[in-house]
């Protein structure tokens, strides 16, 4: 199913439940240009639900798809304010890319293995009357990949350099790394936390969802032997392909790792989570097989690229690298990832594949997504 049209959108809700962050994104020429972009906030009521349905519950299926549907509904409001920002009717837009949001992944070497996204594809498609591509994921898996990172590919698109080895670094919920030795070789993986654990302590703590520029964490200090605590995980010290989630980071994996520690204070403990971020992405970098320590650019986007005291920690750990927002490069930090979920929609159409066997462990590349068509 080939593509008329070089517009595609992309649609992004990710671990750190804010909002969903849409672009619409012209891909005729060599390099995608953004025409416009929009963010939805995620209502309270909504956010709760779908934090809630990441663990078992009652009547949990019902749940769901009630959830989906109000999901769709911020989707559907996405789309119709980027067209109207853009001036191009629903017809010129090939396909929307609509990831979901994932409640649960359990990747191989996981029995059964599997992902999943709340998504409802074919009510987006009926609501915007445009083509819809959603479940990216699973057919990695099925091909024994981690289905996770996906957005190494756009990455080494658009920041990739030949010669010059750099990062991508998305620190959303969950944070991802894409290296980009400069040889063609695209790598990758989950590192770890971004912002879930920090964006869960600040919100106990401080009644704020989020600590805005890190200022609340900056007045802590961070505990040395917390931070080792928190590092032992036996996620931190895997090697090879790997993906993760709320299935692991969590409130009660924190609370677990915080025995014996209840004498700091709340900010301290935020200093820390800082630092557990930075050293796992940095750890992470350096896990693949590449040289990290000749990498010279650290671009990252997400939120966590707004968090000053988050760019600090990781400069510290990066020292030999320059570490700066995507902004920098000309793509804003909220709208990379949903980026290359349009991207990913038009590999789609196009019959190309999206993922990479280096990064998911799948056996080969593969065509992802399932097509809705308008």
């Amino acid at each position: 199913m080939a593509p008329a049209s070089g517009h595609c959108i992309g649609l992004m809700s990710g671990t750190s439940l804010d909002g969903v962050d849409g672009v619409l994104a012209d891909f005729s020429g060599t390099q995608p240009r953004v025409l416009a972009s929009h963010f939805v906030p995620m209502p309270d009521d909504l956010r709760a639900e779908l934090l809630a349905l990441n663990t078992p519950g009652h009547n949990e299926l019902h749940r769901a798809s009630a959830a989906a549907q109000q999901l769709v509904a911020l989707y559907t409001d996405a789309v119709h304010a980027l067209l109207q920002r853009s001036g191009l009717p629903a017809s010129a837009i090939a396909a929307i890319g609509a990831h979901g949001q994932t409640v649960r992944h359990q990747p191989p070497p996981a029995v059964p293995a599997y992902t999943l996204q709340l998504n409802q594809p074919a009510l987006l498609a009926e609501a915007t009357g445009i083509t819809v591509v959603a479940d990216f994921r699973s057919r990695d898996v099925a091909a024994g990949g981690q289905g996770a990172p996906l957005v190494p590919a756009f990455h080494q698109h658009v920041f990739g350099q030949p010669g010059r080895a750099l990062a991508v670094v998305n620190i959303g919920g969950i944070a991802n790394a894409s290296a980009l030795p400069g040889d063609g070789r695209v790598l990758g993986l989950d590192t770890g936390p971004g912002n879930v654990l920090l964006d869960l302590w600040c919100a106990r703590h401080t009644g704020q969802p989020y600590d805005a520029d890190g200022a609340w964490g900056t007045q802590g200090h961070a505990n040395p032997a917390l931070l080792q605590q928190l590092l032992s995980d036996a996620y931190f010290s895997r090697s090879g392909t790997k993906s993760t989630g709320r299935d692991l980071f969590h409130a009660d994996w924190l609370a677990q790792h915080l025995r014996g520690f209840e004498h700091l204070r709340a900010v301290d403990v935020q200093a820390t989570l800082v630092q557990l971020t930075a050293h796992s992405i940095a750890q992470g970098l350096r896990q693949l097989p590449w040289q990290a320590d000749a990498v010279q650019d650290v671009w990252i986007c997400g939120g966590g690229a707004c968090n000053a005291a988050l760019m600090a920690a990781l400069q510290q750990q990066l020292p030999q690298a320059h570490v700066r927002p995507t902004s920098d490069a000309g793509w804003p930090v909220s709208w990379v990832e949903a980026a290359a979920f349009a991207w990913l929609a038009r590999q789609t159409l196009l019959g190309l594949p999206g993922n990479e066997p280096q990064v998911t462990g799948a056996r080969g590349r593969r065509v992802l997504g399932a097509i809705y068509p308008a």
